[in-house]
């Protein structure tokens, strides 16, 4: 079963916990989907507030168990989308004290199986989420660039065999409500508007991932490079360099970021030389922001 999944990790997890520290405006995504899936994995909870407060039972706190626990991540490529799903479910099962699971569906092997083997893939997927949710513990499963398995069936081109295989996706996140919040899927997307939208329709959240605004490209480099002393106003250039007015309208990701112009900076001057602002800002001026995903 291993094989379809790129990752298969236990949770609590603490190099997961130490990244998280690291992702820049990470704590209000967590809390706006952490209070929403609280209301499915504390019904009981939930039946106990009403009556506390309303001195009856809500008729809402009914219609709240039929929400689906489907979290869709929707963003431009290199915005955290990945990482975040990871860090949301290892901070989620520390709040409530609970073991967890996280599996990430294979990209690799969504790529190459043929049309008719999808269905059997979501199937397998499935399988493994409620076998590990039957284990005492929160399941997690992140279908990446889900827009690749969830494609909308008002497609024309569409093979049957596609939309066989949406047709059993959508079902089984609809059983997933059976296990009353012990098992959560994400979905993270590049092309929101390519979700089937009944996939859609079924989300408990929809989190939109942007590329860092100002302030979150100066708390990118600071985090990032903590130990040597950049001025404010050196900061500020590292941000504004990164920017879109900067860049054709088009600023840097935080993948850019980290991934791209951080290591280039750090390879121009190892072994000899210390990092400084002057090769940081050439750096910037090199690459250019990763195209954006339509």
């Amino acid at each position: 079963m291993a094989s379809i999944f790129d990752n298969t990790i236990d949770l609590p997890n603490p190099w997961i916990k130490e990244r998280a520290a690291n992702l820049i405006g990470f704590e209000a995504k967590f809390q706006r989907i952490y209070g929403n899936l609280k209301l499915l994995l504390d019904q009981e909870g939930l039946k106990a507030w009403s009556k506390k407060h309303h001195k009856l039972e809500l008729p809402v706190i009914e219609q709240l168990t039929e929400r689906y626990p489907l979290i869709i991540l929707a963003g431009d490529a290199g915005t955290g989308k990945t990482v975040s799903a990871e860090a949301i479910a290892d901070r989620m099962v520390r709040e409530l004290n609970r073991e967890g699971f996280f599996l990430k569906l294979s990209t690799r092997v969504r790529g190459e199986g043929l049309h008719g083997q999808m269905g059997n893939l979501v199937n397998d997927a499935f399988a493994e989420l409620k076998k590990q949710a039957g284990k005492n513990r929160i399941a997690f499963l992140l279908i990446d660039e889900a827009d690749a398995i969830a494609t909308t069936r008002s497609t024309m081109q569409m093979h049957q065999e596609e939309k066989a295989a949406v047709n059993t996706l959508i079902q089984k996140i609809d059983e997933i409500r059976d296990l009353k919040g012990r098992a959560v899927i994400f979905m993270s997307t590049n092309r929101l508007h390519f979700i089937d939208e009944a996939i859609v329709r079924r989300a408990a959240v929809i989190l939109e991932f942007e590329r860092p605004n100002e302030q979150e490209r100066k708390d990118l480099f600071e985090k990032s490079l903590l130990g040597i002393e950049f001025t404010k106003n050196e900061l500020q250039e590292l941000a504004n360099l990164t920017s879109p007015e900067k860049n054709e309208n088009l600023g840097h990701s935080f993948s850019d970021i980290r991934l791209k112009i951080l290591p280039e900076a750090i390879a121009n001057c190892f072994p000899d030389n210390p990092l400084t602002f002057e090769t940081l800002c050439e750096t910037i001026k090199q690459i250019k922001p990763s195209p954006q995903i339509k």
